[in-house]
């Protein structure tokens, strides 16, 4: 475990290489893995993808967003551009120069596209697992669920919508007392992140991109979702404005797809990261 400080705050981070390198004789191309928010933390990346594609050569990145996991939590500072600019003081601070591969999930999804709209020059790829860009619907639709959640008047109501509504977004594992016990845990983390921070209040008015922002994007991206997940018809609209993407769905699965078929979505992720010519070679 290693704290980093960034953009003003303490990052916790954790860095895997250990495989050989993806092309014999260049530099391992690195990956940055973005997680979800309120009940997600570089755990679930470090249990999942991230050893995948290490063993596979890559230098891979995970952090605790901020407020999030071991990530310190200020009070306030939780827009969409506050997280981008810590990614971005980020690889300052760990002295990675060339672009990056970046795969978020969920809101770490967010994340990573509003990065690579914004610095392209960093970005070697993108791949999103059950997201998409903050557009005007996308900050409508986070105001009206996280209104929900902030309604709540004790941590009690609060961790009881949490479970309701993520655990609802589960497929395989729906009454898994197991499954059930850390969705309660991750609920309770969530409950006081939001009752603690203004991150309810900021995400939704951080800044959007539009419909031009994307259609200029022209760096790679693969659009991983789950049959039954949130975002099939962001995705669909989505298809139709990168002039460069690839989108994958997986049978069986919902907005959790990452967590209960791991196996799965590493193997669609890792084929494709290494089918981009930036990352294959380890230069731009």
């Amino acid at each position: 475990m290693a704290k980093v400080r960034a953009n003003g705050l303490l990052h916790h981070v954790q860095r895997l290489s250990h495989g050989p390198a993806v092309t014999p004789g260049t530099r391992p191309p690195t990956v940055v893995f973005l997680h979800g928010a309120f009940i997600d933390s570089l755990a679930s990346f470090y249990f999942t993808l991230g050893p995948q594609f290490a063993d596979a050569g890559f230098d891979v990145v995970m952090y605790d967003l901020r407020g999030h996991g071991r990530s310190e939590r200020p009070p306030t500072g939780y827009t969409l551009e506050d997280f981008t600019d810590d990614l971005a003081a980020l690889l300052d601070a760990l002295d990675v120069t060339g672009p990056v591969h970046l795969l978020g999930n969920s809101f770490g999804g967010t994340v990573a596209l509003d990065f690579a709209v914004h610095h392209p020059e960093r970005t070697a790829c993108v791949t999103v697992v059950e997201s998409g860009p903050a557009t005007r619907g996308w900050a409508a639709t986070m105001t009206g669920a996280l209104r929900q959640a902030t309604g709540s008047r004790s941590e009690e109501e609060a961790l009881a919508w949490f479970v309701a509504e993520y655990g609802a977004l589960a497929s395989t594992r729906q009454g898994d007392a197991l499954h059930d016990a850390h969705i309660a845990r991750l609920g309770r983390a969530a409950g006081r992140l939001i009752a603690t921070t203004s991150i309810a209040r900021d995400i939704p008015d951080g800044r959007t991109l539009t419909d031009d922002d994307l259609r200029a994007l022209d760096r790679p991206v693969l659009l991983i979702n789950g049959q039954g997940g949130l975002v099939a018809e962001e995705t669909a609209r989505l298809a139709g404005l990168l002039p460069r993407c690839d989108v994958v769905v997986v049978p069986g699965q919902k907005h959790s797809v990452l967590v209960e078929d791991a196996e799965r979505v590493g193997t669609i992720a890792l084929d494709w990261a290494k089918g981009q010519s930036p990352l294959a070679g380890g230069v731009v």
